[in-house]
């Protein structure tokens, strides 16, 4: 269907095909018409099939009618979860609006100075694109005016709310005007992208538009497995230093990764930067800039690269780090294999991470293949299971299998072996060919080991041991072989008369002079007692320590 189909505006309509664009998309087709009734749209579809004209295109046809409110606020204002998507929705704006008369627009993003924004916002502007923190100070300072506000819409809503841009969004909302018409498109409407959209939505179309198999077809998915960060790096470089690879994009988690990993690159010597949401919006976009004009090679971003980026020369994706969200791994490999154009997306997956491959592969529905490197094939071998509690020795039964995996024969408690059948089990009394102690013979006078010729074998170079058995009983203290054990006194612990006795003990003791090194009342050899080492502690403290120590 051609966009003259659409029900658009001469002058949109010659701008549009002045951009190129002949035949509008299955998400244009159906969102344009039902945009320009003016109801409300919840819209999926995926990434880039052309949401941009599809929500852009009727709300600038709105504005060739006269406001019904005079002020200086705009008329249109769409929020982006990125600075490098809001500024493309600007430039899409720009274009399709190149035939109006007066058409201004304005792009609020972190990162830009303050008064060059200031500046569009002080004459009347028609379309306004932000990402919802810059706006919100704008907001918060009086500097916006949402009075004469027709169209609100939120690109890549899924997104916002993943980056945590709820709570703005909802404030936001509730300085738009009540009668105003709000278009949401989100890759997904379902959990809380659905409930949002019951909030900020009255009677809202839904669209949904499902996937085309044949633009997948388009990107080679490969799967490579490293044993550690070294080996991430090494295959890095090896896949950056083929021929096939004009220029690529790498993914990592976090903004540091992204400056390491970049810097680790330009060492050696490949044409690199680094991307990521603590630069500012000028260093972005001359990053940005150098890799359309081809001068870099290398773009190590994070996931502000992940949507909106639309460089045909990028050739390659490599996912260095895993997303954690199987939806970001779309958007990630949808940076190559641009207008009908072939890449390659390869995915770096340490050991444990088989978790997050498996849930990328349930997404998507396809499945990733594993693929190696020659000279670079890994050590180890990936693990799908719980791994094992980090210093907690294996058993002695070998390497246990993954989390759920069955046995290939069930085991019931009566098949094991009894302990004693291991020779490693330090209980001897538990074998089954131990020998009765009293059996035992006596052990003979050969040498064994380092023992000298000749030498006793009994304790203490006497005579041999006797055997187990014939050993008598050890008395109390064991004063020898030949000693006899002598019955100890019954002693009645409660009895007045054993107090009195050791009462008298300990004074007794108490009394007797100390030796020298004895602390307490005896006093140096040739030095007089001090008469403050006779009361320390007072008498009863020396009857009382006396009857506790003994």
């Amino acid at each position: 269907m051609s966009f003259s189909e659409l029900g658009l505006d001469p002058l949109l309509l010659k701008s549009v095909l002045a951009s190129g664009y002949e035949n509008a998309t299955p998400v244009q087709q159906q969102a344009i018409p039902a945009a320009l009734t003016g109801r409300d749209l919840l819209v999926s579809s995926h990434t880039g099939s052309g949401k941009t004209a599809a929500f852009m295109l009727p709300s600038i046809q709105r504005l060739l009618a006269e406001p019904a409110i005079k002020s200086m606020g705009p008329r249109v204002l769409v929020l982006t979860p990125t600075r490098e998507l809001a500024q493309q929705v600007e430039k899409a704006a720009i274009t399709y609006g190149s035939e109006m008369r007066r058409f201004r627009t304005a792009c609020l993003v972190g990162g830009a100075p303050y008064g060059l924004q200031l500046k569009r916002l002080s004459q009347p502007v028609d379309v306004v694109v932000a990402t919802p923190g810059r706006l919100i100070d704008h907001l918060e300072r009086g500097k916006i005016d949402f009075s004469r506000l027709e169209v609100l819409v939120l690109d890549e809503a899924d997104r916002m709310l993943d980056m945590g841009f709820v709570d703005d969004i909802k404030a936001i909302a509730a300085r738009c005007p009540s009668d105003r018409q709000t278009l949401l498109f989100s890759a997904t409407l379902d959990g809380v992208v659905g409930n949002l959209a019951r909030e900020l939505t009255r009677d809202a179309q839904r669209i949904e538009i499902a996937a085309e198999a044949q633009q997948e077809a388009k990107i080679e998915q490969r799967l490579l497995f490293a044993d550690n960060m070294d080996h991430k790096n090494r295959l890095l470089d090896a896949l950056l230093r083929g021929v096939e690879m004009t220029q690529a994009i790498v993914f990592a988690s976090t903004k540091r990764s992204t400056e390491e990993i970049s810097g680790l690159l330009a060492d050696s010597g490949f044409a690199s930067d680094a991307l990521h949401g603590d630069m500012q919006q000028g260093q972005r976009n001359r990053a940005l800039q150098r890799l359309r004009e081809g001068r870099t090679r290398v773009l190590v971003a994070t996931d502000v690269a992940a949507r909106g980026l639309d460089v045909a020369g990028i050739s390659h994706v490599i996912n260095f780090d895993l997303p954690r969200q199987a939806e970001d791994y779309v958007h990630r490999i949808g940076r190559t294999g641009r207008a009908g154009r072939t890449g390659i997306a390869v995915s770096f997956a340490g050991m444990r991470e088989v978790g997050l491959v498996r849930n990328i592969e349930r997404y998507t529905g396809n499945r990733i293949e594993v693929h190696t490197l020659p000279g670079l094939e890994p050590t180890q071998k990936p693990t799908s299971g719980r791994p094992a509690a980090a210093g907690r020795p294996r058993s002695n039964a070998g390497p246990r299998g993954g989390f759920g995996d069955k046995r290939s024969e069930p085991r019931s408690y009566g098949d094991r072996p009894p302990r004693g059948d291991s020779r490693d089990n330090r209980d001897r009394g538990n074998r089954t060919d131990a020998r009765p102690s009293g059996d035992r013979p006596a052990r003979s006078d050969a040498p064994r080991g380092n023992r000298a010729d000749g030498a006793p074998r009994g304790p203490f170079g006497g005579a041999p041991r006797a055997a187990y058995g014939d050993r008598p009983p050890r008395n109390e203290g064991y004063r020898g072989a030949d000693a006899q054990a002598t019955p100890k006194a019954e002693v009645n612990g409660n009895s007045v008369e054993y107090w009195e006795k050791r009462e008298r003990e300990a004074k007794a003791k108490a009394a007797t002079p100390r030796s020298y090194g004895d602390r307490g009342n005896s006093a140096r050899p040739g030095q007089p007692r001090s008469p403050s080492n006779d009361n320390r502690g007072g008498g009863n403290r020396v009857g009382v320590r006396g009857r506790f120590k003994d």
